[in-house]
């Protein structure tokens, strides 16, 4: 930062966090969020009203991070409740071996697809059939995060509705009751009510497929931020 002209950064949450360790650094700070392409993840189908056995999603890399282990204690609570699902995960890593004896330990196999890694169109096809997208982010023991994970962004722009935890910029894209549902990480118990709503509570499922759309087209839609950091650029150099 001290070299740099300006810094570009992904996230509020970032954008606050260098603010705070700049110093007497004089560097302008600019968030210019990732964003998607809202003419592919776009669907025309209507995902306000799901019935069971009800399509829960998630794409994640199989890392700790991720807090996969907290959504299938959700799962085995609901299933406890005699809630009928079914639990699709793609996605690959180095916990691989973990997931599949967590998903055996709590009796999901029956309940739970893993399809590994997918192709593009996989996703979108499976974002398609979906009634809600999970995420059960969290940090990580060696202090790795998640920013904004750009499948929240996906699946908000799909009309998924979408429900994760409060960690990092998370809150930027998913406002509680609005554009998604938020839980702390780490929280089975809450993770497992907040599915459970979100599934069945077709008011505020509407309300979050429509709002959280508007979000994704208003603030991560890649060709305005990306217009939004050639401004910077030219601002940049028009300033030299």
């Amino acid at each position: 930062m001290r070299h740099a002209q300006f810094v570009a950064t992904c996230t509020e949450y970032n954008k606050e966090y260098l603010e705070n360790v700049r110093g007497e650094i004089n560097c302008p700070i600019h968030n210019v969020y990732h964003g998607i392409d809202i003419d592919l993840f776009h669907s025309s189908l209507e995902h306000e009203c799901a019935e069971p056995p009800y399509k829960i999603f998630t794409v994640a890399r199989l890392t700790e991070k991720k807090g996969l282990p907290t959504i299938f204690r959700a799962l085995k609570l609901l299933k406890d409740r005699g809630m009928r699902f079914h639990y699709t995960l793609i996605g690959d890593g180095d916990d691989r071996e973990k997931v599949i004896a967590d998903i055996k330990d709590l009796g999901l196999e029956q309940d739970c697809t893993l399809l590994g890694s997918c192709s593009h169109i996989e996703v979108l096809q499976e974002f398609a059939r979906s009634d809600l997208f999970a995420l059960g982010c969290k940090i990580a023991d060696n202090g790795d995060r998640d920013g904004i994970p750009n499948v929240i962004v996906e699946s908000l722009a799909m009309g998924v509705p979408a429900i994760s935890t409060d960690v990092s910029a998370i809150p930027e894209i998913l406002h509680h009751e609005k554009t998604g549902y938020m839980v702390p990480p780490s929280s089975p118990e809450l993770l497992a009510a907040g599915i459970e709503r979100m599934l069945t509570d077709s008011e505020l499922r509407g309300r979050i497929i429509r709002e959280g759309r508007l979000l994704v087209e208003q603030y991560f839609d890649n060709k305005v931020q990306t217009k939004k950091l050639l401004d910077i650029f030219k601002n940049q150099n028009h300033n030299l």
